[in-house]
């Protein structure tokens, strides 16, 4: 049976739009059949030109707002139609909240099939600005001029950023000196399509508790001309700065950093604090980068957990050991498991940075090295898990399943992902109690959540 399409690409049309979709896009329908349009807001009308047709969706280019939505706000970066860092920048703040409270729904009701499980409205920030302690700039010549900033939507074009609004102010004056520095002593920057050039990127990393930074630049090399000016420009220009690396990363990948790192100046960590801990971050160390908001999540964690410092915890894809240290304050005994080696070498440093000895960090995958504690007789009153996007392996699940904590604590970065894995959990003698959505990044589509499940 054919189904007729009621669009055609290049044709304009006047849509109202029901909804947003994973992506931030607006959603409506034509004649019964969807179409996506990025930039716009439900509860608008619209002009749209039909820029591509499948048999089940078209995609459609925003030609012209008839309608506006009460949420729709002038978005405050002057780059934010090109550059590919925020989505939401056009919607106020509370209905930004609102959108990622019923994106976690949707995703548990559509794919997890969990339509009465209790979703709280989502933690967000009073100040969603200026929130990122970390920054990672390309650069890269746009015709035939160095240009420092952020790649555009969807493409590696590099577009001129001077400030972000996410990201601390101070980097503009870091990228003022690299660019000087460039200049100055005529540094070859890196260009993708030929993989020549030296300068890749400018990475910098900032304590939120103290301002005090560390600067890194990626080279496609190992010969860094003058970096002792450089580091005197930078400096000078921010003297905030208390740590200088070069990253050598000469693949040809998308991949920013590469494994090794030149300390060139300075300190070679920073410390940043989430509640009473204090971590080290080195050049290649994972962390949070909105702290604000971490601290939220974390104390939900220990809030789910309900430690009464009589429990043993496992704390799977534990990373540098962040909510490990958070629940060993409360709890007997915590095993924290990480695949990555360096990650679990700094979690064991903070762990002695912080005297916090009640907890072990183990290296291996976290559902071999599971079954290995419960066979050597350490049995979990709790398991937390913070997997990454793709979620859990299968067989961790089983693993969990099979060990039966008496409460299982999920952090989740993809709600798509996370429905899916509490199928499975559900399945298994597991109820789900709550799920906390946490706003880490304001302005975007991203949402974290963290969900309380009790064995039945």
């Amino acid at each position: 049976m054919n189904i007729s399409i009621p669009v055609r690409k290049n044709e304009s049309y006047e849509m109202n739009v029901d909804r947003l979709g994973i992506n931030g896009e607006g959603v409506g329908r034509i004649k019964h059949f969807t179409v996506f349009v990025e930039g716009a807001l439900a509860g608008e009308t619209v002009e749209i030109r039909i820029i591509k047709v499948t048999k089940n969706y078209a995609i459609g280019k925003l030609v012209r707002i008839i309608q506006p939505s009460t949420t729709r706000i002038q978005p405050f970066c002057p780059t934010y139609n090109w550059c590919g860092g925020c989505q939401l920048q056009h919607l106020d703040y509370s209905a930004q909240l609102d959108y990622k409270t019923q994106l976690v729904k949707d995703s548990l009701e559509r794919i997890g099939k969990l339509d009465s499980v209790s979703v709280l409205p989502t933690i967000g920030m009073e100040h969603p600005m200026n929130y990122r302690n970390k920054a990672q700039f390309p650069i890269g010549l746009v015709q035939g001029e160095v240009t420092v900033g952020f790649y555009a939507q969807r493409s590696h074009e590099i577009i001129a950023i001077h400030q972000c609004g996410i990201q601390q102010e101070s980097n503009a004056a870091v990228l003022e000196a690299v660019k000087t520095y460039i200049a100055l002593h005529s540094i070859p920057v890196y260009q993708e399509e030929h993989h020549t050039g030296l300068l890749r990127h400018v990475v910098i990393r900032t304590s939120m508790a103290s301002g005090e930074m560390m600067v890194i630049l990626v080279t496609n090399g190992r010969k860094l001309k003058d970096s002792k000016e450089f580091i005197e420009i930078l400096t000078t220009l921010v003297p905030k700065v208390i740590s200088v690396f070069q990253n050598i990363n000469m693949n040809k990948t998308n991949v920013i950093l590469g494994e090794e790192n030149i300390h060139l100046w300075g300190k070679t960590y920073i410390t940043d604090i989430i509640g009473e801990l204090c971590f080290k971050i080195s050049p290649l160390s994972f962390f949070q980068v909105n702290l604000i908001q971490t601290k939220k999540l974390y104390d939900k964690v220990l809030e789910y957990a309900n430690l009464s410092g009589d429990e043993i915890v496992f704390d799977a894809y534990c990373g540098i050991g962040t909510i490990s240290l958070f629940l060993a304050r409360k709890a007997k005994k915590v095993y924290g498991i990480e695949i990555v080696e360096q990650a679990v070498l700094d979690a064991r440093e903070n762990a002695k940075f912080n005297d916090i000895q009640n907890v072990e960090f183990i290296t291996g995958e976290s559902e071999i090295v599971i079954p290995q504690l419960i066979h050597k007789g350490i049995i979990p009153d709790v398991i937390v898990v913070d997997p990454p996007r793709k979620g859990c392996d299968e067989r961790l699940l089983k693993a969990i399943v099979d060990v039966a904590p008496n409460r299982i604590i999920y952090v989740s970065c993809n709600p798509s992902t996370l429905a899916r894995d509490l199928a499975i959990l559900t399945a298994s003698d597991y109820n789900v109690h709550e799920v906390q959505p946490v706003d880490m990044f304001p302005q975007t589509t991203h949402v974290e959540t963290v969900t309380l499940l009790y064995y039945k």
